[in-house]
């Protein structure tokens, strides 16, 4: 797809994403609006995938580790036909699949995560057993920033550089923001980038809400042979809806009626105006 494609998908999933939180009254909103360019970029460009085939053995893998943000992932999986768009409706509604956490009984799913640190010591497992078996598919694993406060990530940075695993790419959504206040408040990350460089990592800083950016680190990979790559996606909690942009409360604000027609207006405007550079 070329680049002005993409960012017109991602404002669609941002407007779909919204829809079925809206319908269902649940949600992590403020992370899966974040996290919405770096999903769009890896399932409509980056990954190397056959969603007619989700168990297909050279498949690249993607692991959600902010779990939470699960609402962006589901609308991503059924545009691109891994289940029918329609089950979208019955998002977190009784007896669906589509709970607000990944769930491997859906196609696409790899496992089931939430609770925060797990996603990445699987993530190193896999790319490791990729290794063993010689088999040249990569791992791709989003983590959330406050989730960086889990001892069992760095746990699983150490086993990443000391097995090499250049198949491995580990993504922070950094967007400063958790449920209950800036990350720097609520337990200090910052100098990231240092730390994960330190435990040996290549890192790689980038705007994780531009597309050219996105596609750019992705397509690198592996940049330094024998290192495994942190993306350090920096991201606006909230992207795409001006109201919502850096507001703490809409880590799992539920959009109103009114809040819904202004952020689909929002977005539709954003669409038009991409479609219209597009064709200059």
């Amino acid at each position: 797809m070329e680049i002005q494609e993409l960012k017109v998908k991602a404002a669609q999933i941002r407007m779909n994403l919204l829809t079925i939180i809206h319908r269902a009254k649940t949600g992590h909103t403020g992370g899966s609006l974040s996290n919405t360019d770096i999903l769009t970029a890896l399932y409509y460009e980056i990954m190397n995938i056959d969603p007619a085939n989700s168990k297909w053995d050279d498949r690249d893998r993607f692991i959600a580790s902010k779990g939470h943000s699960v609402e962006s992932l589901w609308c991503v999986l059924a545009d691109r036909g891994f289940f029918p768009r329609e089950e979208l409706e019955t998002y977190s509604q009784f007896g669906t699949r589509l709970i607000g956490h990944p769930n491997n009984k859906v196609p696409g799913i790899e496992m089931n995560t939430g609770a925060l640190g797990h996603g990445l010591p699987i993530s190193v497992g896999m790319a490791l057993a990729a290794k063993r078996d010689g088999r040249s598919y990569r791992v791709f694993c989003l983590m959330g920033d406050g989730e960086q406060a889990e001892g069992s990530n760095w746990e699983a940075a150490m086993a990443g550089a000391h097995y090499k695993l250049d198949n491995l790419v580990g993504i922070i959504d950094r967007n400063r923001l958790q449920i209950s206040g800036t990350t720097e408040e609520v337990m200090g990350l910052d100098p990231l980038d240092e730390k994960w460089a330190a435990f040996g990592w290549n890192v790689v800083s980038i705007n994780g809400n531009d597309m050219e950016e996105l596609l750019q680190a992705f397509r690198a990979v592996p940049e330094v042979p024998g290192k495994p790559t942190l993306i350090m996606a920096n991201t606006t909690k909230g992207k795409g809806v001006s109201f919502a942009e850096n507001v703490p409360a809409w880590h799992h604000h539920v959009p109103n009626d009114e809040e819904l027609a202004l952020a689909l207006t929002e977005l539709s405007a954003s669409i038009e105006e991409l479609t219209q550079k597009g064709q200059v």
